[in-house]
């Protein structure tokens, strides 16, 4: 079985800490523009990833640097095609000039999860990104509905799980507004990743580069999976 492991990236000002979440990844989602990221903070991280030969994806939002994307935005579906659109266009721009390419996309942060239970949101980012590459994988919340949208829709979706966070009950992830929501152990995390894979419940587990312990959590979970087989 393969598993890939991604990271949220692109977000922070800490080259030397990105450096270091890059070592243990198979795909790096760069923010572009939506809630982080310029066209600096993009061409360093897709630096870095191609050093690494990481997989480079994009990582788009709404469009609230002041809220770092999440909170939902009442916007609507047109709207949220058009950002989604301009946010994948400006980072493979930077890409390009590196002589790169764009392998995925993944929502961020309430994007993400409005469209893990909005039909007509996660239908305006499908549209998004199937008018900018048919071929292109998007990463959406295993055992969510934005699958199922996106491969109508003739693409190729990917189910996601997290190492880093806490699910509730119905397969939904535990809001942040909540103490216990990230999971900043690395062993912990690194037990959920392998009980993730095992379940067969995603062909992707990310762990966000800004939580607590990251490189951290990213090793374990990388050594543990691979013990795992």
């Amino acid at each position: 079985m393969t598993i890939d492991l991604n990271c949220d990236m692109g977000e922070l000002e800490d080259a030397a800490h990105e450096a270091a979440l890059m070592e243990y990844i198979t795909s790096a989602n760069i923010a572009c523009g939506g809630h982080a990221g310029d066209d600096e903070t993009m061409e360093r991280t897709a630096r870095l990833a191609l050093a690494r030969g990481v997989r480079i994806g994009a990582h788009p939002s709404y469009p609230d640097r002041a809220h770092f994307g999440r909170l939902e935005l009442a916007l609507p579906a047109v709207e949220v095609e058009r950002t989604v659109r301009e946010q994948i266009e400006r980072l493979e721009r930077v890409a390009r000039k590196l002589g790169a390419s764009l392998t995925h996309v993944k929502p961020h942060g309430a994007l993400y999860n409005v469209a893990a239970r909005n039909e007509e949101v996660a239908r305006a980012i499908g549209a998004a990104v199937a008018r900018w590459r048919a071929g292109a994988t998007v990463f959406g919340l295993a055992g969510s509905g934005a699958l199922e949208v996106w491969r109508g829709m003739g693409l190729t979706a990917a189910a996601e799980a997290f190492a880093d966070r806490r699910y509730e009950a119905d397969g939904s992830l535990r809001s942040r507004q909540f103490d216990d929501a990230l999971i900043t152990n690395p062993g912990e995390a690194a037990a959920q990743a392998v009980w993730l894979a095992r379940a067969g419940a995603a062909q992707t587990i990310c762990v966000h580069g800004d939580t607590p312990q990251a490189v951290e959590i990213l090793k374990a979970c990388r050594d543990a999976l691979r013990s795992a087989g």
